[in-house]
This record gives structure tokens, C-alpha cells and sequence, in this order.
């Protein structure tokens, strides 16, 4: 049975990963406090600041795949804290790339629409200049170059605009505002697809199955809900689906305007084109990715009532 490390365990991505993956074998789930296995008496290390950490244990472990479902995510932070998101999401991934490529194990790693510079309107393929806008972009782009050079069989998997059903995320944050306030205002000239944990977890389980079967497939994928909107759009859908679910709530807003993106300036720039073209990961892996519709509708159907 093929043992899996997934790594950020906790997060939107990895609680999913942890159901989604459990059918491919034996899956050890770490988060940043690391914990034990049976029959390894050292302690496994699930921080990514711990470069030595995570490439004893994958050399303990000797895993068949690495998930790497851990980030430095804090967009706008990541400007005053260049050196810590370096670390998180350049020279961790390339440690485990590193490590991977020891013990002949496959990596999975996730990166974002933020390598790119959100420059015109045409959906990004894979092959695409990338030129990213801030230091989350740089330290994410860096990430993926380590995991090439390093010669490690891999799954690079860039998404976007992730929400699921632990932590925070806009969703959430637009139906608390939703019941507190009468006026929203949101962006409306940046443009993707919200793209759940859950799709993200299961197409990852899907490629992975694929690749630990027959070797081939080595490479960086877009994986993203079908369509595209803007923020302003998703804000209006999630709190319409959230207010015919629930019509007694105690909803307060009667307006969600429209607002430009420089109406909310931010330490981080953000790219106002986020479109990502999904079609050499549906033909490689024989998958058809959902409408971003569907995906919220449901997380909003899974959401406890208010």
C-alpha cells in the first residue's frame, strides 16, 4: 500500500486532502506541530521553516508522495515579512523536492494564479510568461522553480480563490458582513473562479492515482472551476443562495456596489486578470471541472445554520 505524507493538514486544502486521499493508502497527515508514526521512533516534522526537519522526515518515511498542502498565504503580510514567505513557499518546497527526488517519490504542491501579472483577459495556460505582482507571487513562482531544478517527479497545481469548510475565507466574510451591514462594497475588476477545497482535494486524490500508476504525467497543471466571475459577482451569488436558504437570518444589506480595486488599497498588488486555462489538466487526467455556481452552492448548503 503506497504511503502518503501530506503536509498542512489543517488547512482548507489539506482537511480535505486528508478524506480524499485516504483510499490511495496509507496517508500520515502532519501540521506545523509534527507528530509521530508507528514504528518511527523520531518525531516527524510538518514545519515548513524547518528545512533539515522535513528532509529527515521524508527520508525516514520514504513515502511513494509528498502533498504539500502548507503555505505562507498572508498576501499583504508577506510584503513586511519577505524572508519568512521566502523560506515557506521557496525553500521549503525545494527541500522536499530535494527529498523526493532522493527516495524516488512523487510531490504535489500547490501554487496560484499570482505568478502571473493579470494582464490582459485570455484565460493563463501553463506555458505563459509569468511575472508576478507582489512578493507572494515571487516567493510561490520561486516554489515551483525549486521543485523543477531539483528533477523530482512532480504535480505542480496552480488554483485561485479557494474556500472550504474550515478557516476563514471571502465567503464567510461576506455573509458576516451581510447580517451586519446595509451597504457592501466589493471589486469588481478582478476576475476568476471561486474554487472549492473539497474539487481541489479530489481532482489532487485523481491525478495522484493516475501518476502513481503509471509514471507519466510529471508537470504543472491548472486546476480551477469552470467559468469566471469577479469578486463583486461571488459576493452577490453566496449571499443570495445564503438568503434563500436562510430568509429568516437577520440579513441587513440591501446594496453590494461595485467598486474598482483601487478603492481598497493594499500593501500587496493584485492581478486584476486571474482566469486560469484548465484544459491540459482535463484531457491529461480525463476530468471535468464543475461550475464555480455549483461548488458554492453547495459549501452553502453544508454551512450550519446562522
Amino acid at each position: 500500500m503506497p504511503r502518503i505524507l501530506l503536509l498542512g493538514k489543517n488547512g482548507q486544502v489539506g482537511w480535505e486532502l486528508q478524506r480524499s486521499l485516504a483510499v490511495l493508502g496509507d496517508v500520515i497527515a502532519l501540521d506545523r506541530a509534527g507528530g509521530r508514526w508507528p514504528g518511527h521512533d523520531a518525531a516527524l516534522c510538518g514545519d515548513l521553516t524547518d528545512l533539515d526537519g522535513l528532509r529527515r522526515t521524508v527520508a525516514a518515511l520514504q513515502p511513494a508522495a509528498i502533498v504539500n498542502a502548507a503555505a505562507y498565504t498572508a498576501v499583504d503580510k508577506a510584503e513586511s515579512e519577505p524572508e519568512r514567505a521566502h523560506r515557506t513557499n521557496a525553500q521549503a518546497p525545494g527541500a522536499l523536492a530535494e527529498a523526493a527526488a532522493a527516495c524516488g517519490a512523487w510531490l504535489v504542491h500547490y501554487s496560484t494564479d499570482y505568478v502571473f501579472d493579470g494582464s490582459g483577459e485570455r484565460p493563463w495556460a501553463e506555458g505563459d510568461a509569468t511575472g508576478p505582482l507582489n512578493t507572494y507571487g515571487h516567493t510561490k513562482l520561486a516554489g515551483e522553480d525549486a521543485i523543477r531544478a531539483s528533477g523530482c517527479r512532480h504535480l505542480i497545481l496552480r488554483t485561485q480563490w479557494v474556500y472550504g469548510v474550515r478557516g476563514g475565507n471571502f465567503a464567510r466574510t461576506m455573509l458576516r458582513l451581510a447580517r451586519e451591514r446595509e451597504r457592501l462594497t466589493v471589486v469588481d475588476d478582478q476576475w476568476g473562479a471561486p474554487t472549492g477545497a473539497d474539487l481541489i482535494a479530489d481532482v489532487t486524490a485523481h491525478a495522484l492515482r493516475q501518476v502513481l500508476a503509471t509514471g507519466q504525467g510529471s508537470g504543472t497543471y491548472h486546476l480551477a472551476a469552470a467559468g469566471v466571475t469577479t469578486w463583486h459577482g461571488y459576493a452577490c451569488h453566496v449571499i443570495e443562495a445564503a438568503r434563500r436558504r436562510w430568509p429568516d437570518a437577520g440579513w441587513r444589506v440591501s446594496a453590494i456596489d461595485p467598486v474598482p480595486t483601487s478603492a481598497f488599497p493594499t500593501p500587496a498588488r493584485r492581478p486584476h486578470n486571474s482566469r486560469l486555462d484548465t484544459t491540459r489538466l482535463q484531457r491529461t487526467f480525463g476530468l471535468h471541472l464543475p461550475a464555480w455556481q455549483a461548488g458554492v452552492q453547495r459549501w452553502v448548503e453544508s454551512l450550519p445554520l446562522p
